[in-house]
């Protein structure tokens, strides 16, 4: 048999992968498992790097984040890290290189897409999967075949500064979007498409204090029922094939060393096949930060055997470290066989031994153009009208005062996982502004000025994608526009600045007043982000300040909101003529803002989260357990669950108004089914007002099962419907049993005979259609694979 008998395409990809395991040394395996830096490879030029000799002769299996200004020029980096890995190495295996994905392909000359919360807000998994399939398309192009993208967490805790890259509070709407991504990504042949990451596995969106990378305090019900839903989804319906472990400690363990959650939970229960990628420094930081290993030594066996595949960035205890510990006897030669196997699998999979390089010709403009209207679609969709008196939408050519720090930033849409951010942050680096997170300054430093030249974040939004600013989006409809920012997101710019705001307020119609929040990387004025948390989710008191101000002026007041997760709302700004919510949309951010404003769309986006009233109520999330939080029977002679405030919270979950209204009835059911059948549950959706609108009728169940406290309420089905004026659509929702199952009181998860109530309506809280059904016959534990986990909904015309 031949040495190279694994290079023959004809046979599956797990037999290539083991005869290919077959041939590699030790050395060969753990470096396999690592992650390096581009420029331990290359130069900026392409030319070979100092080090390069010597990575060569025990090369790593991945690269990590590799970011140029155009696709041209990072197809010529790939390409010159691909050759060197296929043409000048032992055996010839490709790199795998990896990149985020959150927003659109995290590279230069790239369409953006908006942050997780908003497409969340959009309701639309059809689109989200094809903004992923196009982002695996340009990923592809450019031969970078493995994105850290989506993210799975459900966020419960909005003082956590990385909300907004999720997709809010609810494990069905999580696991519906991470789906939808997934598949887009990944499509049906691996050869054609790109690896999905889920993160961050798991609890990380529920950090003690709130505090990012702090321990995930939760019991295995919660766990498993809660947290896990929309990744077990994503690896059951859409066959996800890499995982990020989380920071956070689990029961006491760092999941980056925990064999309970990487092996028992995700493979044995969950039924994951791909392989496990580190978020980034996690084996330094059993060290370093959660003290479970003295050495990297100590915690690469750690981590390899909990089922720790790839270390990434850079290599701190696989590679060398990991090979000796073998030699040592230290870690098991099979558990590192098994993750190497893993790899090499992906690797064939993705068609990287026939494929391994970039495309040889790519159209800068056409690529820059891809996804332009889709970009503006879900900008447009994510759009929340909050409140409105009447005074949206609002008449053209009136005079407007555009006021506050989002009134003319157009910048500020861009989050973190953006181009325009990462360039932000990477231009702080070069101006020493900022240090850099992985400590290489000294070779950072040339290889990004050589690749880039910094440029002033709102320059670069308006030439490279054609951003505009609230202000300047407003012109087009507005007779007069006068604009003013009043006071920076969190600091004053002085007395003078905000009666200059009051003075252009007094002689307008209206006043447009923007505020909000921004996510950076570590950098400038931001509330939110990675490692920017916050004790205190309050707007903050610079903007309530200006508020108050310009409201005095007794003008109409429309608040303009731009978030990634949910602020305690001063009175002032609850006390507004209008509310608008907007996540951090991208380029067409403040577009979409805009024309709800003026009625050119018709708004239907939902919020994903609940927003509180006050940072004290958190958690308040819809699907609280049963006789607990703002879902607790009052005791008698009890007026309501806080002596100062309102348990409940000042927004549900799925709010969002529209400028017409939707009628439900006619509502029809199975009124029994069997624990292996399917519920139907139909009802008739009527526009009842004089605009053509879109809403998004939500069904939520309530099982009632026996010895275990369930959630009060569980989102079980969406359908998102566009309506005329006077017409209808008849809705029908088929809900497995299978759908319906938890972990028992023996710790089972099954599905067991109980009854189930429902309701439908427009939101959390809408109950104006509810009914019930008996879930009866034997119970069934089910396994992962016999699960079901979204629910079927079809429109059809009346």
């Amino acid at each position: 048999m031949p040495r190279d008998d694994f290079r023959d395409a004809r046979l599956p990809a797990d037999e290539r992968a083991t005869r290919l395991l077959r041939e590699l040394t030790v050395e060969e395996k753990c470096h396999q498992l690592v992650s390096v830096m581009p420029w331990t490879l290359v130069r900026a030029d392409g030319s070979d790097s100092y080090e390069a000799e010597e990575w060569l002769t025990h090369p790593p299996g991945h690269v990590a984040q590799l970011i140029a200004d155009t696709p041209v020029k990072l197809a010529q980096l790939v390409g010159s890290i691909q050759r060197q890995a296929v043409e000048r190495t032992r055996l010839g295996i490709p790199v795998l290189f990896h990149q985020e994905a959150l927003s659109g392909f995290l590279a230069g000359g790239h369409m953006s897409f908006p942050t997780g919360t908003g497409l969340a807000a959009a309701w639309s998994p059809e689109l989200v999967q094809e903004m992923s399939e196009l982002i695996g398309r340009q990923m592809v192009r450019t031969g970078v075949r493995h994105a850290l993208s989506p993210v799975m967490d459900v966020a419960l805790d909005p003082r956590w500064g990385r909300v907004h890259e999720t997709y809010g509070e609810d494990p069905y709407l999580s696991a519906a979007l991470s789906v939808a991504f997934t598949r887009g990504l990944q499509g049906d042949d691996l050869s054609r498409g790109v690896l999905a990451t889920g993160k961050h596995f798991l609890g990380y969106a529920a950090p003690v204090g709130g505090v990012n990378t702090s321990a995930y305090e939760g019991g295995m019900r919660q766990t498993r029922d809660l947290f896990a839903y929309p990744f077990e989804a994503a690896i059951q319906l859409a066959g996800l094939r890499s995982v990020m472990n989380s920071y956070a400690d689990v029961d006491g363990i760092p999941v980056g060393a925990s064999r309970e959650v990487l092996t028992d939970l995700l493979r044995d229960v969950l039924g994951f096949d791909g392989f496990v990628s580190s978020d980034y420094t996690t084996l330094d930081q059993l060290v370093d930060r959660q003290r479970v290993a003295d050495t990297a030594a100590e915690a690469a066996c750690l981590a390899i055997a909990a089922g720790l595949d790839v270390e990434m960035p850079k290599p701190y205890g696989y590679g060398h470290v990991l090979a000796e510990e073998v030699r040592q006897g230290n870690a098991d030669i099979a558990d590192v066989d098994m993750s190497v196997w893993r790899v090499l699998r992906a690797k064939f999979e993705l068609g990287l031994f026939e494929s391994p390089y970039p495309a040889e010709h790519i159209d800068v403009a056409a690529v820059a153009a891809e996804g332009t209207e889709l970009s503006q679609e879900l900008a447009r969709r994510s759009v929340v009208l909050a409140k409105n008196d009447g005074v949206l939408p609002l008449a053209r050519g009136l005079r407007a005062a555009v006021i506050g720090p989002h009134a003319d930033a157009a910048k500020l849409q861009f989050a973190t996982y953006t181009y325009p951010s990462w360039r932000e942050a990477t231009d702080a680096v070069l101006d020493g502004q900022l240090g850099n997170m992985l400590g290489t300054d000294d070779v950072t430093t040339p290889w990004y000025r050589a690749l880039v030249t910094p440029v002033d974040p709102e320059r670069l939004v308006h030439e490279r994608f054609g951003a505009r600013s609230i202000v300047e989006e407003i012109t087009d409809y507005a007779g007069q526009v006068r604009t003013e920012q009043g006071t920076t997101l969190t600091g004053s710019l002085g007395e003078d600045a905000v009666a200059r705001a009051v003075e252009i307020a007094r002689e307008s119609d209206v006043v447009v007043l923007a505020l909000g929040g921004a996510s950076l990387w570590f950098t400038g004025q931001r509330t939110e982000g990675e490692a920017s948390d916050t004790a205190d989710i309050s707007l903050p008191a610079a903007q309530t300040r200006l508020a108050k101000a310009v409201a005095a002026t007794g003008k109409p007041l429309v608040v303009v909101l731009v978030q990634g997760r949910a602020y305690a709302l001063p009175e002032v700004v609850r006390n507004a003529s209008a509310i608008v919510m907007a996540s951090y949309g991208g380029p067409f951010g403040s577009k979409a803002i805009v024309e709800v404003l003026f009625g050119v769309a018709n708004p239907s986006g939902k919020l994903p989260y609940s927003v509180p009233r006050h940072s004290g109520q958190i958690p308040v999330h819809h699907h609280q357990k049963t006789g607990s939080g703002y879902r607790s029977p009052l005791p008698p002679s009890v007026g309501r669950h806080y002596l100062d405030l309102e348990a409940t919270p000042l927004y549900p979950f799925a709010h969002g108004l529209s400028y017409t209204d939707f009628a439900l009835d006619d509502l029809s059911h199975d009124e029994r089914i069997d624990t292996e059948g399917t519920a139907r549950i139909a009802l008739t959706v009527t526009n009842t007002g004089a605009m053509r609108g879109t809403s998004v009728v939500q069904l939520y169940v309530r099982v009632n099962t026996k010895g275990i406290t369930r959630p009060a309420q569980q989102l079980a089905g969406f359908c998102r419907v566009e309506v005329a004026p006077g017409e209808s659509r008849r809705l029908t929702f088929r809900l497995a049993a299978a759908q319906l199952g938890y972990t028992n009181v023996g710790r089972d998860f099954a599905v067991e005979p109980a009854r189930v109530d429902f309701f439908l309506g427009l939101d959390s809280d809408d109950r104006r259609v509810d009914g019930s059904f008996d879930l009866v016959g034997k119970p069934r534990v089910l396994t992962s694979a016999e699960r079901a986990f979204l629910s079927e909904a079809v429109a059809e015309r009346v």
